[in-house]
């Protein structure tokens, strides 16, 4: 396919697949989509979206400080190792159209994304869980540079709406920091 691959190892005694050392799990997309629309049915869109966010924040800092730790990243080199990553996990395709680093603002365009791709056509937003991440992963950049600014995040435009052909999100700092 042309892509780099991503170095999978997997434990002989324990069946765990890990990546850089991290531990992973491999599911069918189904599976992680089907799980999102039972809990925005149970918990409501609001609250699930809520909820992702701080899981997915939490989860982009940790991962981040991992693969600094083990590629030895600096700076922004961080958050650009992080949206890689996700493009070669199949997430989607990652686009950093714009980061400033010492600010925490940020432009990032995703095509292809899996939520897109399992709810075209639906009259909302489907990308939710994204808006954590990159707040997440430039919050661990930010930290390192000695900017301890709390950052959020909004899709500004989904392309599961039918009318954009990718996703666009903003990181900022939060109005109250």
């Amino acid at each position: 396919m042309g892509r780099p691959q991503v170095p999978i190892e997997v434990d002989d005694a324990s069946g765990v697949w890990s990546v850089d050392g991290m531990p992973m799990i491999l599911v069918p997309r189904h599976f992680l989509v089907d799980n999102q629309l039972a809990m925005e049915t149970v918990l409501g869109a609001a609250k699930y979206a809520e909820l992702v966010y701080e899981a997915g924040h939490r989860s982009a800092y940790t991962w981040c400080e991992q693969e600094a730790r083990t590629h030895g990243l600096k700076d922004v080199e961080v958050f650009h190792h992080y949206l890689k990553r996700l493009s070669q996990r199949g997430w989607g395709q990652f686009t950093v159209e714009s980061v400033e680093p010492a600010t925490g603002r940020a432009r990032v365009y995703v095509a292809n994304s899996v939520f897109v791709l399992a709810h075209a056509g639906a009259p909302r937003r489907a990308c939710t869980m994204f808006r954590g991440w990159f707040a997440g992963a430039l919050e661990f950049v930010g930290a390192r540079l000695g900017n301890r600014v709390a950052l959020a995040c909004e899709e500004r435009q989904c392309a599961a709406e039918g009318r954009q052909d990718r996703c666009v999100f903003e990181t900022t700092p939060k109005p109250d920091h």
